[in-house]
């Protein structure tokens, strides 16, 4: 007959064995995430200097206008002549050990 209490402290145990992998899990779930909406940002400038193209103003400073003053800073918007904007977005670091990334979203014509 087992005594009551035998097990005490397996649990802890076993939750002290997979909290790291739970962390983990959380923090690429996070970092997704803040990749999506970086992308939706560099979409929408895109699409925002692109309309500012074809009626003729600066598709860059719209691009850039339409961003929120953080992302504005690190941001490579390109410009061609037939229309077509490319915006170039650094994703918000959210686990310090991976290497910086980018995203990027073009918008226009296409020859």
């Amino acid at each position: 007959m087992r005594r009551r209490g035998a097990h005490d402290g397996q649990t802890l145990v076993e939750l002290v064995a997979i909290l790291p992998a739970l962390v983990l899990v959380g923090l690429v779930v996070w970092w997704m995430a803040v990749a999506g909406h970086t992308w939706t940002l560099a979409a929408g400038a895109a699409r925002a200097g692109s309309r500012a193209a074809e009626v003729g103003a600066p598709a860059r400073a719209a691009a850039l206008s339409s961003l929120p003053s953080g992302y504005a800073r690190g941001a490579i918007v390109t410009d061609t002549a037939d229309g077509r904007v490319r915006v170039g977005l650094a994703v918000p670091s959210v686990v310090p050990f991976l290497a910086p990334q980018r995203v990027a979203a073009e918008s226009g014509e296409r020859p």
